[in-house]
């Protein structure tokens, strides 16, 4: 029924009450949905978790439901599969890919692993179930620098996939870890130029940065954090105006958290676009997700071996955070 599409294109009953269906399908097949914060906003709205990875992890380790939706990318669906191996986990569309994952295949990653011996292997969570088997703790933006300093001074260390937030963290922390060469090309589009004038357009916005950005751009900002963590930064700063360079969607959350602030998107640099929108992210639609729902497909398969392998890294990770203060 998905047949190359990547998702499934049944038809769906004319005049159909889209969210009520989610919402009756969802209960009886005790499913749950997890959102990220890169998401539509409808998708967001009925979603039962929303969050940034670190925090879509947890849920998925810990649910009790039968089903797991996975709304957001691939990678954020294979997650859920390795937490929760004994779940069914599905996707609305399996063409929701990540640019950034993309940008580090197992086997070259492998390679440049055995090319420098006694490294502790660092991968961020934007990473293939593959690329996590090859790693030793994955980590998100919201723990990578405490996960970092947690190691010892001396023990050399690969940061995979991006180099943005690789470099960004060898500032914080002193490091000089070695760099795979990947990124994500939504955070690299952001336009520098276009953000000096949005600055001059608005003497008083406080620049909100996502890591993932280069480092002349997050030269730029007021604050540098995870999407949760500009999220919170919003919310308890005392400014009314935040220029946001990082994906869009998360000014869903930023204007329902604070209503009487003003959130201005950073745009890209090959566009007329005032915001700066991942496609992938984008892909996931109600009428996808009421299909995924309803035939429980496209669902998320993951080799058992493989599973075991890739979750050593997530559970280091949970538990370095543990120890770090970091989560409950």
């Amino acid at each position: 029924m998905i047949d190359d599409k990547g998702y499934i294109d049944a038809p769906i009953e004319e005049g159909i009450d889209l969210v009520k269906e989610i919402k009756r399908l969802k209960e009886e097949k005790n499913a749950i949905i997890l959102g990220h914060y890169y998401q539509r906003d409808e998708i967001q709205e009925i979603s039962d978790y929303i969050g940034d990875s670190l925090a879509l992890a947890q849920v998925a380790a810990k649910t009790d439901a039968d089903i797991i939706v996975s709304c957001g990318v691939n990678f954020m669906g294979e997650t859920a599969k390795i937490l929760s191996p004994q779940k069914k986990v599905l996707v609305p569309d399996t063409n929701a890919g990540c640019s950034l994952a993309d940008s580090c295949d197992a086997v070259e990653f492998e390679k440049f692993i055995k090319a420098n011996p006694g490294h502790i292997v660092i991968s961020y969570a934007n990473t293939s179930a593959e690329v996590k088997a090859l790693t030793d703790i994955i980590v998100t933006s919201s723990n990578a620098c405490q996960i970092v300093n947690s190691l010892p001074k001396d023990q050399p260390i690969i940061f995979g996939p991006d180099r943005n937030l690789g470099g960004y963290i060898n500032s914080l922390t002193g490091r000089n870890m070695k760099l795979w060469d990947g990124a994500c090309i939504v955070h690299e589009k952001f336009s520098i130029e276009k953000l000096v004038e949005l600055k001059k357009q608005y003497p008083q916005a406080k620049v909100l940065a996502h890591p993932e950005c280069k480092k002349s751009l997050l030269a730029l900002a007021d604050k540098i954090g995870s999407t949760k963590g500009l999220l919170d930064y919003a919310i308890n700063s005392e400014s009314k105006q935040f220029i946001v360079v990082t994906e869009s969607g998360i000014l869903y959350k930023m204007k329902e958290a604070c209503p009487d602030k003003e959130f201005i998107p950073a745009p890209p640099d090959d566009s007329t676009c005032g915001c700066n929108e991942c496609a992938f992210m984008r892909l996931n639609t109600l009428e996808k997700l009421y299909n995924c729902l309803k035939y429980e497909q496209p669902e998320i398969v993951i080799d058992e071996e493989l599973c075991k392998k890739a979750r050593r890294s997530i559970d280091n990770m949970l538990d370095l955070s543990k120890k770090l203060g970091l989560i409950k």
